[in-house]
């Protein structure tokens, strides 16, 4: 991860094609260690593509993956997506409000505030 985020802080400076320097470069000013094979392959596979592109990719990817929390964000989405299906299914999954007990004070035979 952190190779990736000095290559991403690179093209935000304006650095549009890194080089395997350049990310040690950014890894060492922070006391990061730098690894050459991690570099050589992240360089390899964003050769010759647009940030922007593989970013966006990547958003899709991640929209797919679950992660237990989408259920409202997907029912929230789904109306203005035109998707009006997802709105009972979040209804069915709607958690019960569970109350606690109250711990009683009999336990224990006396009262803290007493």
């Amino acid at each position: 991860m952190k190779v990736v985020a000095a290559y991403l802080l690179a093209v935000l400076g304006g650095n549009t094609h890194p080089t395997a320097e350049d990310l040690k470069e950014i890894l060492g000013s922070v006391g990061a260690d730098a690894d050459e094979d991690r570099i050589k392959l992240l360089l390899t596979e964003v050769e010759g593509k647009d940030v922007t592109e593989l970013i966006a990719a990547g958003r899709e990817k991640l929209a797919s993956v679950p992660s237990g929390g989408g259920v409202a964000v997907a029912a929230a989405a789904a109306p203005a997506a035109g998707g009006g299906a997802a709105a009972p299914a979040a209804e069915a999954k709607k958690e019960e409000k569970v109350e606690e007990k109250e711990e009683s004070d009999e336990d224990m035979g006396f009262s803290l505030f007493d």
